[in-house]
This record gives C-alpha cells, sequence and structure tokens, in this order.
C-alpha cells in the first residue's frame, strides 16, 4: 500500500539541509505534502520542487512564511501575494498541487480522504487576553523576541498581515465546507491551527512571545468542524505527535541543522501521514488544561 508522507521547515539555504536532501530516497507511488518553509530563494524552492517530483508521484504544498519573503528592496509587484502568486506559478510548472488547486482524494484508503492544504497565515491572537496587538508586540520586543517577518514578510495588497490573515481564513473556510461529507480530510497548514500547541514553556517559555507570529485563533476548532482525520503543520520547528479531539495533529518540521539528527538522514525525517501510524503525545507540548491554568495566572 503507499504512503503518504509530510515534511516541513527545509529552510534550503543552509548547505547542511540542501545536502541532506540529495540524499533522499525514491519513494515511487507514495506522495509527499511539503508543509512550508522550503527556502527564501526561488532558486532553492525550485531545486526542491523538482527534486521531489522526481521521487514522488504527487507533491502537494502549502506556504511558509519565509517563502513570503521580500528583501526592502523589492518592488510592491514582488512583495506580499504577488510573491504567493510567483510562487504558485513554480509548483504549477513542477505538477505541485496548492492551496489553490482542487482538492485530492487520498487513492489507497478504505474510507476516501480528501488532502486540503490551507494557507491562513497569523493576526497576533495568540496572545495574553489582556493585551492588544500592538501591546502584545511591545511585550515581545521587550522580552528579546521578533520574528524577521516584520521586516521581510509584507502584505501588499493588503493593510496588513492580519488582514491578510482573515482574508485567507475566509477563503480557505468557504473551500473547506465544499468537501464531501462522505470522506475524511487531511488539513495541512504551515501554521498550527491551535494555540495549544505551542510548546512555549518550562525552560521554552522565554519564546511565549513568539507565539504571535504562529497562527490565529479563528482556525481553532476547525479539525472538528471540517472532519479531520489527520493535521499537518510546521512553523514550530518541534516535531511531535498530539491528540486534540480525537484528531490526529502532526507537527513534521526538519529545521535547521543541530534541530535534526544528520546521521538518520532526511527519509527518516519523513513522517507518516496514512496509512495511521502509532502515534504519541510528546512531553514538552502546552495540552489545553495547562494552557488555560498558565492564561489565569496573567
Amino acid at each position: 500500500m503507499p504512503s503518504l508522507y509530510a515534511i516541513s521547515d527545509l529552510h534550503l539555504r543552509h548547505a547542511a539541509n540542501r545536502a541532506a536532501l540529495q540524499t533522499l530516497s525514491a519513494s515511487p507511488g507514495d506522495w509527499l505534502i511539503v508543509a512550508g518553509d522550503v527556502a527564501e530563494s526561488e532558486e532553492h524552492f525550485a531545486f526542491a520542487l523538482a527534486l521531489f517530483t522526481r521521487k514522488f508521484s504527487q507533491v502537494i504544498w502549502t506556504p511558509g512564511n519565509h517563502e513570503l519573503w521580500s528583501l526592502p528592496s523589492a518592488a510592491a509587484g514582488e512583495r506580499g501575494v504577488a510573491r504567493y502568486e510567483r510562487l504558485l506559478t513554480i509548483c504549477r510548472g513542477y505538477g505541485v498541487r496548492t492551496p489553490e488547486d482542487p482538492f485530492l482524494v487520498w487513492p489507497s484508503w478504505p474510507r476516501p480522504c480528501t488532502i486540503a492544504p490551507i494557507f491562513t497565515l497569523y493576526d497576533y491572537s495568540f496572545r495574553p487576553a489582556h493585551l492588544s496587538a500592538a501591546e502584545a508586540l511591545d511585550w515581545a520586543i521587550d522580552a528579546g523576541v521578533i520574528c524577521t517577518d516584520e521586516v521581510l514578510l509584507h502584505s501588499e495588497p493588503y493593510a496588513s498581515r492580519a488582514a491578510w490573515c482573515a482574508a485567507r481564513c475566509r477563503y480557505s473556510e468557504a473551500r473547506l465546507r465544499e468537501i464531501d461529507r462522505a470522506t475524511d480530510v487531511v488539513l495541512v497548514n504551515h501554521f498550527p491551527l491551535r494555540e495549544d500547541l505551542l510548546p512555549f514553556m518550562g525552560a521554552a517559555a522565554r519564546m511565549r512571545p513568539f507565539g504571535l507570529w504562529c497562527g490565529t485563533h479563528h482556525t481553532e476548532d476547525w479539525h472538528v468542524r471540517f472532519r479531520a482525520k489527520v493535521v499537518v503543520y510546521g512553523h514550530l520547528h518541534c516535531p511531535t505527535t498530539s491528540m486534540r479531539d480525537g484528531v490526529r495533529f502532526e507537527e513534521v518540521s526538519l529545521g535547521y541543522p543541530g534541530d535534526w539528527d544528520a546521521v538518520q538522514g532526511l527519509h527518516h525525517h519523513l513522517r507518516v501521514i496514512l496509512p495511521d501510524a502509532p502515534w504519541e503525545v510528546a512531553s514538552t507540548l502546552i495540552e489545553p488544561d495547562q494552557e488555560r491554568r498558565e492564561r489565569s495566572m496573567q
């Protein structure tokens, strides 16, 4: 039986990651989900798509924040939505499916399973409840935590990334509502759909302000509303498997050199999404009850 694999956050500006990618084994008949942050440059992005489409029968991609970066010197026609549309053009040249294409149905599943890549961005709502978005940005800056998106991820023609996020959520909801209710769903997004998936606790608590750039509360219940069997995401560089409301969530990041085991090779870091695989809840995850307690103390 063929497998559906997933990976994200390849960050190919790093030579070690590019070298690892070239060692990837061929998987004829298998499909691959690539959940964003492949590369900042179009050259590296196309390099990855060319390799993936040689190794797998079908490749499905959704953008991360790094792909959407534009240098400050970039013209308005190369920023924001225009940048995203440029990436879509590259994907279509390789036959890679995107959030703008018809959703595919996984062919080797006892019950049909629609694979739905979406692109929702973030709106700074993953923040302490008593802070406004502007206050939360000040809080993050005071903590020494700031995302490079604030300089390099533009939102044209939208007034802000939050406005672009709102538009993407409306668009994605409309498409997800159209999925045949007789099918299960694999939801794919670069950003986590729920704030309680963020791993910022214990020694990592100092990074909690980074949650501002990690998603939107608008997607909190999408795994239930849209009948997800599995949710695939990245962005956090914290590969884990967890369950929410009986739905399996898979964070599938590779990450920067040092985040992953170079000895085992890249193929080891591909996550099996379908057929079902055993899962364990990683101890670093914030569980919902714990997150609510943390908020009540703020």
